[in-house]
């Protein structure tokens, strides 16, 4: 009886087991669907519908992948609303970072006075140190300011070739900023002359390479003039100036005025700049321009705040009286009047004493005349040496003190310094004049010496100038003006096209010609930056009649170099169908639209430079500031 007994207690608990593994199952399956749902409405809520949720018992198991920590981080948070966080398992990946883009490289160049200063952010593979020696170099003894930051990343393309033409571009400029970035640098400098300024462009431009694209702006400030000089002239050659300069452009156009009363009809040199006496100069000196002309002849010369006023030879002394007096009366306070009326000729038998000396077009200079004593000799022939050249000098002066006035070796040494700024000409001293005659190269010198005789020689002194101005004769081997060789392939071109084989990038037979007279042009006008550009009309796909073009750009460029043209700074390239100059409707303006051009890589212009050239400009302007005052104070003191 008791087997029987156990089969059922032992059935009973089976039975019982199961019910209840059966219930914990039940129990268990309704929590873990409890959970994920539950954390699945939490992560959509917050946004995560990228993450993933399971349920492996009472834990619940995060997957998917974060765009980013927080990402990641804030999932978690939303699960852990909703389940105990001990439940949550993090499987969880975040995205690899994406590679940081390469920040901006630029380097910021300044050379002024006072050295030379660089800032900027650049490669850490650049050679900074080589870079920095380089800019020592160019100014010796000069201090460099290193401001320079570097970044481990790769070179970009174009850079190499920006730092290499700033430095190359530092030298010819003593006062400058310099910007170079990846394949761009952009130039900021001050000339000291407009032909400085014409000559610096012309230079940058042909020295940059064809990839890299430059922006210049070279500014020519007014000039400082000291003295400020005006000499103006009434004789038998008519009414010119030997020397003109004005504060601005309404003074020069008073000053011109007056003198075109009195008789100017000729070209005029009048040079608007820094450094005037007196706000009031252009009236003082329309004023004496027509003293002279009331007088009828004769000339003005005006030296800061002196005037001297000489008569003609025979001018009636009433007549210069009266004008002499009402010029003194009508001047500015500022200005001091010195007038001048000849002695009548008379034959007395004997010469004055005379200094003279020549120069040849060659640059022999032969000195002959009179001086007081050896020392004097020794003084004006040691200085000719040094002005004019050991190997060129012939003196040929004698000892004769009579009769000579005081301050003769100052007129001659100040006649010599101004023969030395002719290419040849002749100088004659007196006691009452100098004469200098003969031909320049500038078309300034004129105004120049003017400027230095009325400094050297004192008020009251009488001068006489006759320099003519000749071009100097340009050298044999002178490049070509770099826009003359643009034209002068479009005229080549104008009457016989560059043509190709029918979709190809080879040369027709019948265009031979044409290349070699392009080759021949190009090989005359010397290292210019130039675009060979290749063009289509608009039949075929945009992609291949881009692609073509820039193949026979390319087979152009190589036509050339087997020419034995020097091609270093040209480059090709294909501009499609993007730029036509003829309708594409019709097959005659598709033929004109399939071209090759030749057109120079020109600077791009700054329109709006910045001010970084403060530094360079602030001392150049407290210089004239400077000098402005002083004009003022010694003018003041007159």
């Amino acid at each position: 009886m008791r087997l029987p007994y156990f089969f059922a207690v032992a059935l009973i608990f089976l039975v019982s087991a199961g019910l209840c593994l059966l219930a914990a199952s039940f129990a268990v399956t309704k929590v873990e669907e409890t959970s994920e749902f539950a954390v699945r409405r939490a992560l959509d809520l917050k946004g995560h519908d990228w993450a993933e949720v399971h349920s492996d018992g009472l834990r619940v198991v995060l997957t998917g992948t974060a765009t980013d920590e927080a990402t990641r981080f804030n999932a978690l948070t939303a699960a852990g609303t909703e389940v105990d966080t001990s439940r949550v398992i993090d499987e969880m990946e975040v995205a690899p970072t994406t590679e940081l883009a390469a920040p901006r490289f630029s380097a910021e160049i300044l050379r002024n006075d006072s050295g030379i200063s660089v800032i900027g952010l650049i490669p850490a593979s650049e050679d900074r140190d080589e870079l920095i020696d380089r800019l020592s170099d160019l100014d010796s003894g000069g201090h460099v300011s290193d401001l320079l930051e570097t970044a481990d990343y790769p070179k970009p393309k174009g850079w190499d070739d920006a730092v290499s033409y700033a430095l190359e571009s530092l030298t010819r400029l003593p006062r400058a900023k310099i910007s170079a970035s990846p394949g761009l640098v952009k130039i900021t400098a001050i000339a000291d002359s407009q032909q400085e300024k014409e000559q610096l462009e012309q230079d940058l431009t042909r020295a940059a390479p064809p990839s890299l694209r430059i922006g210049l702006s070279i500014s020519a400030p007014r000039p400082v003039i000291t003295p400020f000089t005006l000499r103006f002239l009434i004789d038998e050659n008519g009414s010119y100036f030997d020397a003109c300069s004005a504060q601005d452009e309404k003074a020069r156009a008073a000053i011109v005025a007056a003198a075109q009363e009195a008789g100017l009809t000729g070209p005029y040199s009048c040079t608007i700049g820094l450094g005037v006496p007196s706000p009031r100069w252009s009236e003082a000196a329309a004023l004496s321009i027509r003293a002279v002309a009331e007088l009828g002849g004769g000339s003005v010369t005006m030296s800061d705040a002196d005037i001297t006023l000489a008569a003609a030879q025979g001018t009636d002394t009433g007549t210069f009286d009266r004008v002499v007096g009402e010029l003194e009366s009508a001047l500015p306070p500022v200005f001091a009047l010195h007038a001048i009326l000849p002695p009548p000729e008379t034959d007395t038998g004997s010469g004055p004493p005379e200094f003279t000396a020549t120069r040849s077009p060659e640059g022999l200079v032969q000195i002959r005349g009179r001086l007081g004593d050896d020392t004097q000799r020794n003084m004006v022939d040691s200085y000719a040496r040094a002005a004019f050249g050991s190997e060129q000098v012939y003196t040929a002066t004698r000892i004769a003190p009579d009769g000579l006035p005081m301050g003769w070796p100052v007129r001659v040494l100040t006649g010599l310094e101004a023969l030395a700024q002719l290419h040849n000409g002749a100088l004659r001293v007196t006691p009452d004049d100098l004469v200098l005659n003969g031909v320049s190269h500038d078309p300034d010198t004129k105004a120049h010496i003017a400027g230095l005789l009325s400094e050297k020689l004192g008020d009251a002194q009488e001068f006489t100038l006759s320099i003519t101005y000749q071009e100097p004769t340009e050298p044999e081997d002178k490049l070509p003006d770099p826009e003359v060789c643009e034209e002068r392939i479009a005229e080549v071109q104008a009457g016989t096209k560059i043509a190709f084989e029918p979709g190809s990038a080879t040369v027709a037979t019948t265009s031979r010609d044409t290349v070699n007279q392009i080759a021949d042009i190009l090989r005359e006008c010397g290292p210019i930056r130039l675009e060979i550009q290749g063009h289509t009309d608009s039949q075929g796909r945009e992609e291949m009649n881009q692609q073509l073009s820039q193949a026979r750009a390319q087979s152009i460029l190589n036509e050339l170099r087997g020419r034995r043209v020097p091609t270093a700074s040209y480059t090709a390239v294909g501009y499609g169908e993007t730029q036509p100059i003829a309708d594409n409707d019709t097959e005659e303006g598709r033929e004109e639209n399939r071209r090759i051009e030749f057109r120079l890589i020109r600077p791009e212009p700054i329109e709006n430079p910045e001010t970084g050239l403060d530094a360079i400009e602030a001392e150049t302007i407290k210089a004239e500031q400077t000098d402005t005052t002083a004009s003022d104070a010694d003018a003041g003191d007159q």
